[in-house]
């Protein structure tokens, strides 16, 4: 008899090795572990320190081996180029084991690092696990993200070779990505020794003779070419993933290979209740964890068949291109971000296109990425006719802490939560001392230490940085610096970000990041950045900037400077499309800016006067200025 998801995760607090133990025997190990956990190693810990084994494996190879290589691993649709295409397991097994023939080739050994800088292909799919295939450690950047950002990221990580290709395609416009990677090179300190560069119909590059490759002859000729697996410690990394709008210290999230395979597999049947062979689709992109996690890595390790996507939730071409693809390939379970759903519904309120499909196969949508608001949720529950499963997670964790387990006993919904800590988290809200506080009671959320398997053991060499930045303020706790509550009933509500990280659609972004630039202006004195409520990307970025004396120029000129600089060294990622000349901004006595106060103003929240306020007449000005810009 199936046991319950009380009875699991008491087992699981019960006994925490012993419910990993069991997870752990649906992967095939080279060298099965003997030791489930060590305290001893890492930062907080290992899990399965002396099993070996290889993801690329477990995704592909285990499959066909089984008897399963004719059954689809990958669906291919992309609306933007009018491209499909289906790959077998036998498929991907080909194509992948080309991809690792270049790396190969081109100089690629165990433990170096690859950036894939590339658009939603199957091209980017087969680099990932041609890495995991060779134990070569992928870092995926997204396609068209700003050089500078792209050249951080090559330096901190000491690429070795770059995997990209010649441009990205949107709806309305064709994006080159060889001269932003030529720019991040030439930016960059550390120099990669080979590009290898797709060449797209839609867009050819210039490719440089002495250091480029052109990746399509280069597979082709590696056709049929036999690569084994390496045999991987658990402990190695399978990847670093840098988080969104670090333009200082980069802060590379690693994976590691064990823990990771055996915790997305479990929450694939667990958490999204689907079975092998059928079709689930994560709407992201491979840039996201969530591409990490479930379009490529937890599908495939469970038998599954996953969608890749080149598109949007809207414009390619209208708001049932997600029904078009759930009624095309029978899916059975859509991820997404809410800010997809927001799109959607924006376009079509009445949800008419949704009628025009047969979404029959379809059994649950699961949101994440941003916090899911009740009226979204509630939208989606009354169109679809099927179950909207709220859960929330960090690129840190790289599956869900908080969720209602589809696969198990589905929870009630209480809208506004993600419901309860799946097993492998137990979660404490505290208050900025470190005491724990009662049920309702707001307070920093706190994950007891150790983080379960698929977590992120370390940032990328910098161990001191993790313990400061995750473990160091709460001792014992590995710090989400996210607020919210625990009710009485268990049910965990995200409420904000403890930090200066916003989101923007899904991406995590960082106000402070955004000051640097704003200040960098020659023009601007001081500033703030702050995230606004939007209702369709969830947050959005507006700059306050404090000119210089004697600054003779129109501030909207400046205004627009700053704008552009923000999207030009970030991306237009950060939405950052509002700057606001002010005379001063709202201080504390001491100097520290009063960030809050101005973001509860410009959302319409109640707020009260700070007693440390330096000049209670600022905040006047501050919210006369957001009035003017039709923001509060």
């Amino acid at each position: 008899m199936q046991k319950t998801y009380a009875e699991i995760y008491r087992a699981w607090k019960d006994d925490h090795t012993r419910h990993w133990a069991e997870a752990a025997r649906a992967i095939d190990w080279f060298t099965p572990p003997d030791a489930i956990f060590d305290e001893r190693q890492g930062v907080y810990g290992r899990w399965f320190p002396d099993a070996t084994g290889n993801t690329c494996h477990n995704c592909v190879d285990r499959h066909i081996a089984a008897g399963r290589g004719d059954q689809v691993a990958l669906i291919y649709d992309s609306p933007v180029t009018g491209r499909k295409a289906i790959y077998s397991y036998d498929d991907l097994l080909s194509n992948v084991s080309a991809m690792a023939a270049v790396l190969l080739d081109h100089g690629v050994e165990k433990g170096d690092r690859v950036i894939l800088y590339m658009p939603m292909i199957p091209e980017a799919v087969f680099a990932m696990l041609a890495c995991a295939r060779i134990g070569a450690i992928h870092s995926v950047v997204f396609g068209g993200f700003a050089a500078s950002e792209l050249a951080t990221r090559i330096d901190d990580s000491s690429a070795k070779l770059v995997v990209s290709a010649s441009c990205g395609v949107e709806p309305n416009r064709v994006v080159a990505y060889k001269p932003l990677l030529d720019a991040a090179i030439a930016l960059a300190r550390h120099k990669p020794a080979r590009c290898l560069v797709l060449q797209r119909p839609e867009l050819t590059a210039e490719l440089d003779p002495a250091r480029d490759v052109d990746l399509g002859p280069a597979l082709a000729a590696a056709r049929g070419r036999t690569v084994p697996c390496a045999d991987l410690a658990a402990t190695d990394p399978l990847y670093i993933l840098y988080t969104s709008g670090t333009t200082g210290q980069p802060k590379g999230v690693i994976r590691d290979n064990g823990g990771h395979m055996v915790a997305l597999a479990w929450t694939m049947r667990a958490l999204y209740g689907v079975e092998p062979g059928e079709v689930y689709w994560a709407a992201s992109d491979i840039g996201w964890v969530v591409g990490h996690s479930y379009i490529v890595y937890a599908p495939l390790l469970n038998g599954s068949t996953t969608v890749l996507y080149e598109g949007k939730p809207v414009g390619t071409p209208d708001a049932g291109a997600f029904w078009r693809v759930v009624e095309e390939y029978r899916v059975s379970v859509l991820f997404t971000a809410p800010t997809a759903f927001r799109a959607i519904r924006k376009e079509d309120p009445e949800g008419v296109l949704v009628k025009r499909y047969d979404l029959s196969s379809l059994r649950a949508l699961f949101l994440a990425g941003e916090r899911a608001d009740p009226d979204t949720v509630r939208w989606a529950e009354a169109v679809l006719g099927v179950p909207v499963i709220d859960h929330w997670w960090q690129t840190e964790t790289g599956w869900a802490i908080v969720g209602n387990p589809l696969g198990l006993d589905r929870l009630p919904v209480k809208h506004g939560s993600p419901t309860v800590p799946m097993p492998g988290y137990e979660l404490h809200v505290l208050d900025d001392a470190g005491h724990a506080v009662a049920p309702g009671t707001l307070g920093n959320i706190a994950i007891k230490l150790p983080l379960p398997p698929g977590c992120l053991p370390t940032f990328w060499n910098a161990d001191a940085r993790f313990r400061e930045a995750c473990l160091s303020e709460f001792p014992g706790y590995y710090k989400t610096a996210d607020a919210g509550y625990v009710d009485e009933d268990g049910y965990v509500f995200i409420m904000s970000r403890t930090d200066d990280i916003i989101n923007v659609a899904g991406h995590r972004l960082s106000t402070g990041a955004m000051e640097e630039i704003c200040a960098s202006h020659r023009d601007v004195a001081e500033c703030a950045v702050i995230g606004v409520t939007d209702a369709l990307k969830g947050q959005i970025p507006v700059g306050f900037l404090v000119l210089k004396s004697g600054v003779s120029r129109e501030s909207s000129e400046v205004e627009q400077e700053v704008v552009a600089m923000v999207r030009e060294r970030i991306g237009p990622v950060a939405a950052f499309k509002t700057a606001i000349c002010v005379k001063r901004l709202p201080k504390t006595r001491s100097g520290k800016i009063l960030r809050g106060t101005m973001q509860k103003i410009a959302d319409g929240q109640d707020w009260t006067m700070p007693a440390t306020i330096d000049d209670p007449v600022i905040l006047d000005e501050i919210a006369e200025a957001l009035s003017e810009r039709r923001i509060c």
